[in-house]
């Protein structure tokens, strides 16, 4: 077994340390946990991911650490324990192993208090006085984790470009924040929000997609793909790769992987540069696994929305002053897994009343089907009252405050527990809201634009389902090979927020519904992904010749176990050049 496990390792290009003692070590792993050589393997790169390791090198010190994620994975599947007892996952693991996020190493994790009835009056409504100031006082008395962390708002990454900004860890803040009552601040400016596209609408028909749906789903990428590559010039008509042909021909199709390591992924769709001189064997020379981004994949339009399209981008290209906007984004879940009370919620609405932004972004899941109050059912309310009584309270509440010049986004997430769980997903209903005007309600995934600058988001983590598919190399040309930024140019790549088939277990995919929901149509400049992968904002490049560029962001999640988890404030003019982005600790 030990030389299966040392295969594996092998094969998905790790070297390891001490080879002797981490096999032996190993071994005992796959012994104990009834695991498979590759299941070890699996594990180790989810590791691997969450502790962010520079080299692909399985190092003997990090048994220990591994040995404590495999047990957590062991306990996540296992059976339920008792009600009143709290399951530790591994999300309360690596809040503990990770050295980089130095305030859950303050976290308590202690026994959390049996569920109870939720009250209502649990946020402080009545939080407006003299209609001048803010308070985020909770009512309640309980003392949690959460309410006792430490290095509050402390920055966890840094991108400054732009020197007038203000820095968000001053000590002056740090006191502001700390103060129950917060003064007032007016928005700069308004800022207007355009959705582009369409999706599934609330209230659909969805899960009844044939096996004809998937088959015409699959083709039409590859067709689209092909049309793009062809329509640039570069690349002549696609011809049958199975014909023999003495003549170099050109092909598209998708990826079925093989043992052969490469930046590839199950069902990528690439172009194939090579000659077939026996019919039985196409021998590659290029391949092509980009979009030139000369031309865009929406161009099989109507001539008459290409001309509206033509004229809307050249309009944005004669503005003469360069966009401006500030935003906060952030992604769920919005409360620790001990209860549910919202407290990391309050305290981000409470930080942005402070920094005031003009735009503020809001990802699922809000009420997360994950947490274990709602899994069990020991709530006494149902999901759409806990939605309405806490999330939207507290939402409606920031918004009034703020006045009429703030806006809002808000985007589902399949773990949520009060919308459709369906992959195309319809966006929140939030007509009922008095501030609905102030709140755009985005699909998942969806696309829109905030004072012209174009923003994609996709709550699905994507970049977790990719890093578990894709086989690459670590090293390129005696360079280490930026794993991230390569998962996320895949998105941009191949014009999907979601290009894997089949998708991950957990998806509900359904290919009848909205399929052209999960098409980019163009570059983007900036990409939320949320993801349980470690918090990142990165610059991608995008095409060969490195003509686009996108600002990725992962703000990570809100909450983390019983302890906060990172933010981001963002500060953009136009360019990823003029751009200040900090990801903060809650």
């Amino acid at each position: 077994m030990e030389e299966e496990i040392k295969a594996e390792f092998l094969k998905s290009g790790f070297t390891l340390d001490e080879e002797e003692e981490i096999l032996k070590k190993c071994h005992t792993f796959c012994v104990n946990y009834s695991l498979q050589p590759s299941d070890i393997v699996s594990s180790w790169e989810v590791y691997y991911l969450n502790r962010q390791l520079d080299e692909p090198v399985v190092k003997d010190a990090e048994m220990d650490g591994f040995l404590g994620h495999l047990q957590n994975e062991q306990a996540e599947a296992g059976v339920k324990k008792d009600a009143g007892l709290h399951m530790y996952s591994f999300k309360d693991v690596d809040m503990v192993l990770d050295a980089e996020d130095d305030d859950t190493s303050n976290v308590i994790l202690g026994t959390p208090v049996k569920s109870e009835k939720l009250h209502l009056d649990i946020y402080d409504s009545a939080h407006k006085m003299n209609g001048n100031i803010y308070s985020s006082e909770r009512k309640s008395k309980l003392v949690t984790p959460f309410g006792t962390r430490s290095n509050k708002f402390a920055i966890k990454f840094n991108i400054e470009n732009l020197p007038t900004i203000e820095t968000v860890n001053s000590i002056e803040d740090h006191e502001n924040l700390e103060d129950g009552i917060i003064k007032r601040i007016q928005p700069q400016k308004s800022c207007s929000v355009v959705v582009h596209g369409s999706g599934p609408e609330p209230g659909c028909r969805f899960l009844y997609d044939r096996i004809e749906d998937r088959f015409n789903a699959l083709e039409n990428r590859i067709k689209k793909h092909a049309a793009a590559l062809v329509a640039s010039g570069l690349y002549e008509e696609p011809m049958d790769p199975s014909v023999a042909s003495q003549r170099s021909i050109f092909a598209v199709g998708m990826i079925c992987c093989d043992d052969q390591p490469g930046d590839i992924y199950a069902m990528q769709v690439v172009g194939i540069k090579g000659h077939n001189p026996s019919g039985h064997c196409l021998i590659a020379s290029e391949l092509v696994d980009y979009i030139p981004l000369s031309i865009a994949a929406d161009a099989d339009l109507p001539p008459a929305k290409k001309q509206a399209l033509d004229e809307e981008i050249q309009a944005a290209h004669l503005s003469s002053a360069p966009t401006e906007i500030t935003m906060i984004i952030a992604a769920g879940p919005f409360t620790t897994t001990d209860n549910l009370l919202f407290e990391p919620l309050s305290e981000l609405l409470a930080y942005a009343t402070r920094k005031s932004p003009q735009l503020l972004i809001l990802l699922g899941p809000f009420i997360d089907s994950e947490h274990p109050q709602i899994k069990k059912g020991t709530v006494d309310l149902s999901f759409d009252d806990i939605f309405q009584t806490e999330v939207l309270r507290m939402v409606q509440d920031y918004l009034e405050y703020m006045g009429p010049t703030a806006r809002l986004v808000m985007v589902p997430s399949v773990r949520d527990a009060n919308n459709d769980f369906v992959f195309p997903q319809p966006a929140f209903n939030l007509d009922s809201l008095d501030v609905r005007h102030q709140i755009t309600n985005l699909n998942n995934p969806g696309i829109f634009e905030a004072d012209q600058v174009k923003i994609g988001c996709c709550t699905v983590d994507i970049l977790k389902h990719l890093s578990g598919e894709e086989m690459s190399r670590h090293w390129v040309e005696g360079k280490p090979n930026d794993r991230l930024s390569r998962l996320a140019s895949h998105i941009l790549a191949q014009r999907s927020f979601y290009p894997l088939y089949p998708p991950a277990e957990g998806v509900p995919m359904d290919f009848s519904l909205a399929p052209e929901a999960l098409g980019i149509s163009s570059v983007p400049e900036l990409l939320i992904l949320p993801s349980d992968i470690k918090y990142f904002v990165k610059v991608l490049s995008v095409g060969e010749e490195e003509m686009k560029r996108c600002v990725c962001i992962n703000p990570g999640r809100l909450a983390k176990g019983e302890g906060g988890g990172t933010f981001v404030e963002l500060k953009y003019q136009g360019s990823p050049d003029k751009m200040n982005a900090s990801i903060i600790s809650i």
